[in-house]
């Protein structure tokens, strides 16, 4: 469960982000799209940073 809660945490993150820049520029639509991807490679990146040598299981 505890990988769940990392990958939701990361779409959070950059739900956030974009949602700030897309604000910023004018351009929601761009950059909230552009936040979730980032969010989802961040909440990725932390479920595997626990696991040895990557994608093992």
């Amino acid at each position: 469960m505890k990988n769940k809660n990392n990958l939701a945490a990361g779409i959070a993150i950059g739900i956030g982000v974009g949602t700030a820049v897309g604000v910023a520029t004018n351009n929601l639509g761009l950059w909230l799209a552009v936040g979730i991807a980032i969010g989802v490679a961040i909440g990725t990146s932390l479920m595997n940073k626990g696991k040895k040598g990557g994608n093992q299981k």
